[in-house]
């Protein structure tokens, strides 16, 4: 392929696609307002481009060695006529193709206008391009949705684990790490969902029912920590107080600093500017010794509440025992009675005075004589109802005693007789430990005085006991020194000689062969014992 500089429109047309000013010989610009090759729109995923004007004579070869630089090549799709489509491997491979638009082709140094042509290059409809296209945008919102049900997972709270069906093994499992305090809020939850299943019927009900006791077991061990931690909590707050007043301490100091500075004796000493500074440190110390004070006294005011509350708890909380109660209300009611007995004699003491005066009254001639007597009379009556009222209250105080004091009997005689069963019961075990020691005496005066000897007495007879004829006392140790190498031969016949109701000793053969055997006769003494 030649591009002659004698065509000037043909060089311009390039150089236009490459998008450099058209130069020439002599450097100037030729043909400044040539304008682009008009192309269509562009496709979506485009690969295919159309290649317009080519030579008659023309062969794919010489197709791929002009196209081929501009990047790899698919398929080349050739017409009969003068215009083929070419498919490329990447999109931005049809942008280089479009360059080589506007040149001029010829085949070797012919002159035929067969072998002569102009190129055409513009972009193309291909399905293949299109299908792909699609492919790859489905395959893009695939990867946008999965970013961000991804982003989304991420965000979202963690799920409550799953909760496993009831069965007995799981019930045993959950029964296992409800007393554990580790484990106990994860099984209470598997608790309460079953539970809200409906997985309660008659056959499980009593597991049930042991899983919500041990659920209550845990309420004394929370009050503990709660108790624990309110204790924690006053003692940082009592700490904060005692802080919170040396503060207080300090700056009530720099504040008497600042007042001692303020008097006329040294406050004439100092500057006009440091008379200022001074003035406006102590402002400041004051604003916040009273900004301090009022949160100590506020923390004060809190406490004495919280006091006045935990006073008015206490009133209507239970107490310990019913003992306790029920002195302490004796000895209430006892003060009540005898405050009303001083007011009762008070009364009568200002009852009297009032008929002394009355008498005096009577005796003396005063012109307001009439209204005093009413005066004296109407305070009169109304003591004397106060009077009966206090008499009636230290009666019905007086049966309220009473009552208390017989219910405090009756306590006393349930004690009594608590007292009375607890000292049977121990009787009963003493008489019970008592009736044991003759069977431990018993034991003790037994033949066999450990389990060792029991169980070299079980070994020998059953060894004896597939003898018949009886075995020498060697023989059968030799059998033992088989389970146990430390027993010794002379132990063991004087185990056999204290029980004689089940082994015994015969002499058997004739001169030197006499020998000494054991036999085994624990049946035969059976039935003599």
């Amino acid at each position: 392929m030649t591009l002659p500089m004698s065509d000037p429109t043909a060089w311009a047309t390039a150089m236009n696609n490459l998008g450099m000013t058209p130069l020439g010989i002599a450097g100037q610009p030729i043909l400044p307002d040539l304008p682009p090759p008009a192309t269509r729109e562009r496709p979506p995923g485009c690969k295919t481009v159309f290649v317009g004007g080519l030579p008659e004579n023309g062969t794919e070869q010489i197709i791929v060695e002009v196209f081929e630089q501009c990047g790899e090549i698919i398929a080349i799709r050739k017409s009969k006529k003068n215009f083929c489509h070419i498919r490329f491997a990447e999109e931005y491979m049809v942008d280089k193709a479009l360059y080589l638009s506007g040149y001029r082709i010829r085949l070797g140094s012919s002159t035929d206008k067969k072998d002569t042509g102009r190129l055409h290059v513009d972009f193309a409809q291909a399905r293949d391009d299109l299908y792909e296209w699609e492919c790859k945008q489905r395959m893009l919102a695939r990867e946008e949705r999965h970013r961000r049900r991804m982003e989304e997972e991420r965000l979202r709270p963690p799920s409550p684990p799953p909760v496993v069906h009831y069965s007995d093994h799981e019930c045993s499992i959950v029964a296992e790490k409800l007393k554990d305090d580790s484990k106990f809020s994860e099984a209470v939850q598997t608790l309460l969902t079953w539970i809200e299943r409906g997985e309660v019927n008659r056959r499980s009900a009593n597991n049930f029912y042991s899983m919500i006791q041990s659920a209550n077991s845990h309420v004394r061990r929370l009050v503990n920590e709660k108790a624990a931690h309110e204790k924690d909590m006053e003692e940082a707050k009592e700490k904060f107080k005692q802080a919170l007043s040396g503060i207080l301490i300090q700056f009530e100091q720099i504040v008497a600093v600042y007042h001692s500075a303020s008097k006329q004796k040294a406050w004439d000493h100092f500057t006009k500017a440091q008379r200022k500074n001074i003035s406006v440190w102590c402002k400041q110390a004051e604003e916040i010794r009273n900004i301090h004070n009022d949160e100590l006294m506020g923390i004060r005011r809190e406490e004495e509440m919280e006091m006045s509350d935990d006073e008015i708890e206490e009133t209507t909380e239970t107490k310990e025992t019913e003992e306790s109660a029920l002195v302490s209300q004796t000895e209430a009611l006892k003060e009540e009675n005898d405050s009303l007995r001083w007011q009762l004699d008070a009364y009568r003491n200002e009852v009297e005075l009032l008929k002394q005066e009355q008498g005096k009254a009577h005796r003396e001639d005063d012109p307001n004589k009439e209204q005093q007597l009413k005066l004296l009379q109407q305070a009169l009556q109304g003591m004397q109802q106060h009077l009966l009222k206090v008499q009636e209250e230290y009666k019905r105080k007086e049966a309220e005693l009473e009552k208390i004091k017989d219910d405090k009997l009756q306590v006393e005689k349930m004690l009594e007789n608590l007292k009375e069963k607890e000292s049977c019961a121990s009787r009963l075990c003493a008489s019970s430990q008592d009736s044991d020691y003759p069977l431990e005496k018993t034991l003790n005066s037994s033949p066999i005085k450990s389990e060792r000897e029991a169980l070299l007495v079980g070994i020998i007879s059953t060894f004896l006991h597939v003898h018949p004829f009886g075995a020498s006392i060697e023989y059968i140790c030799s059998y033992l020194h088989r389970l146990d190498n430390k027993i010794c031969t002379s132990d063991v016949e004087c185990l056999m000689s204290r029980l004689q109701h089940t082994f015994k000793q015969e002499m058997t053969g004739v001169g030197a062969s006499l020998e000494k055997r054991w036999k085994f006769c624990g049946f035969e003494g059976l039935k003599l014992t």
